[in-house]
């Protein structure tokens, strides 16, 4: 034995051996986990919300996360268009910014057709939902 800290080391009085300290606060944290929320008020626990504020939520994220991806799809396509530019004639150059320009493009059709069709699943669902 090394004698760090981290080692199970056999208590000699008891002959018991001792847990490592990150399972003790393993086990703390499981026990707060599953009893904590007996305590908690009902309040606490859930809060009402109707269609209108989870149909927005979901509509906010769906656009920043297209928005996001459409931007990085967008500085892509404009490296490729570099690279073909300064590719010199290079054959390697040039077919590596080929793929690049159309796989930005390709990356630009996902994020537009994902951005209409959960806009269009969104819409069925309130409408759905909403009587």
């Amino acid at each position: 034995m090394d004698g760090s800290r981290w080692h199970i080391i056999p208590d000699k009085l008891m002959g018991v051996e001792r847990m490592r300290p990150d399972k003790k606060l393993s086990a703390v944290l499981i026990y707060l986990a599953a009893v904590l929320p007996m305590f908690l008020p009902g309040s606490a626990m859930a809060a009402s919300a109707n269609m209108s504020q989870i149909d927005a939520f979901i509509h906010s994220v769906i656009t920043a996360l297209s928005g996001v991806a459409g931007l990085i799809a967008t500085g892509f396509f404009v490296l490729g268009g570099l690279k073909y530019i300064t590719s010199s004639g290079n054959p390697h150059n040039l077919e590596h910014a080929k793929r690049t320009i159309v796989f930005s493009a390709l990356g630009l059709a996902i994020t537009l057709a994902a951005f209409v069709i959960s806009n269009i699943v969104t819409t069925l669902a309130t409408s759905a939902f909403n009587g």
